[in-house]
């Protein structure tokens, strides 16, 4: 004969509700992990990223009191990846798309960029009037960035993909590229990164369309509470001019 169920002694339950209030606190208690990747804003210095976008992501979170936080720089692709599938993954700066809308949860939006196609100088070769013209040259692009998602959306098929910036650059410096996506500010730092003169750089055509916000957003998974307060934090930093100062500042 089966015996019959007994109820959960007080004990127990008390032990239930404690695996249970300890359990959401090592949730909320997770540490956030800040990627990103090497560009004029974010970069590192000795053995920390640094730069005006991450000085602005720091400040950030300790205004939302999120203070248990790490600040990673990685090859772009692999930043990426960790935001679409891990929890508690902050990326910045990340260009908001129609195609990335429902994949992140976006905290805030650093700053404004403008992509143009690069030639070098001397060049005469390459002839860019429009968007169908650079169909017909080889692009450096990086991979999983939405310079690449952008291009392919509007069927470019002679893309040479890198892991990273300064790879293409260096390709177009030795002919193996014939043009690269960049912003003015990214020309600069990779002509100064691989030694090249910027006066043997053109700038042949302004990609509007793909010219965007960059912003800081958490993976799908992350609490929608931590989202909130970053959010939160973020608006009041940006509403009050800090945003802005910091941003302005010369790396």
């Amino acid at each position: 004969m089966r015996s019959p169920t007994r109820s959960p002694t007080k004990s127990a339950w008390r032990c239930l509700i404690l695996s249970s209030v300890l359990a959401a606190s090592a949730v909320q208690a997770q540490t956030i992990r800040a990627v990103t990747e090497t560009t004029p804003y974010t970069f590192l210095k000795g053995d920390r990223v640094e730069g005006p976008a991450t000085e602005v992501v720091e400040r950030t979170l300790q205004a939302a009191g999120l203070t248990d936080y790490q600040v990673k720089l990685y090859p772009w692709a692999r930043a990426y990846d960790m935001a679409l599938k891990e929890p508690g993954v902050l990326i910045y700066l990340i260009a908001r798309t129609a195609a990335r809308e429902q994949q992140f949860k976006w905290a805030g939006e650093i700053m404004k960029i403008q992509y143009h196609l690069y030639r070098l100088r001397d060049r005469s070769d390459i002839s860019v009037k429009t968007l169908a013209d650079a169909k017909n040259y080889t692009i450096g692009v990086m991979r999983d960035d939405v310079r690449q998602q952008y291009l392919q959306s509007k069927g470019f098929q002679r893309l040479a993909v890198s892991a990273q910036w300064i790879d293409n650059f260096n390709k177009l410096i030795k002919r193996q590229v014939d043009l690269v996506p960049l912003t003015q500010d990214d020309a600069s730092s990779l002509c100064a990164e691989a030694h090249f003169d910027c006066a043997g750089l053109e700038r042949v055509l302004t990609l509007d369309e793909a010219s965007t916000g960059l912003y800081m957003a958490y993976s799908a998974s992350t609490a929608d509470s931590t989202v909130q307060k970053t959010r939160s934090a973020f608006d009041k930093l940006k509403a009050d001019g800090t945003v802005r100062r910091i941003m302005e500042k010369k790396p």
